[in-house]
């Protein structure tokens, strides 16, 4: 029996560092995460054609219900970042044709109240529960192996939080 092939292709993504006015982070429980207690900040694929900057804000709109009018554009990561998923999961998620991802960070402040956070904005939600936490906490609430991308979107934000 022979393996299947490695995807060699890294699928296009967003993701948000949103920041509160007390400088914490939003990051929310995925419900379709089975073990672990895992929190992390909304992300997202980009659509064929999509900008970045539309994705961003479809994104963020889709798994929390926050609108653009809530939010200001801090900065942008410089580079993209990359991860590779773990092997159990390769050929799992996405259709099997992505190694893992090739995103792009994004740095937005919160400018609304909580009440404008909606979980059920998006059929089918993404996250259970969310909370704001401190920015150095980041690295302790993902899963272990989107770790090091945390780290990296930390280093190149924590200066503008």
């Amino acid at each position: 029996m022979s393996a299947k092939p490695v995807p060699t292709a890294y699928r296009p993504c967003v993701g948000v560092m949103l920041v509160n006015a007390d400088g914490l982070v939003f990051v929310g429980k995925r419900i379709d995460t089975k073990e672990g207690d895992w929190w992390q900040m909304p992300q997202g694929g980009v659509d064929q054609g999509e900008e970045l900057d539309s994705a961003v804000m479809r994104e963020l709109a889709e798994e929390t219900g926050i609108r653009v009018e809530h939010v200001s554009l801090i900065a942008r990561t410089r580079e993209s970042i990359r991860y590779d998923l773990p092997e159990d999961l390769l050929g799992k998620l996405w259709g099997g044709k992505y190694r893992g991802q090739e995103q792009h960070w994004y740095l937005l402040r919160f400018k609304g109240s909580d009440a404008d956070i909606d979980l059920e904005a998006h059929d089918p939600p993404e996250f259970c529960d969310w909370k704001w936490v401190e920015a150095d906490s980041l690295p302790d609430l993902i899963i272990p192996f989107k770790k090091r991308v945390y780290r990296k979107v930390l280093e190149e934000f924590s200066s503008l939080i």
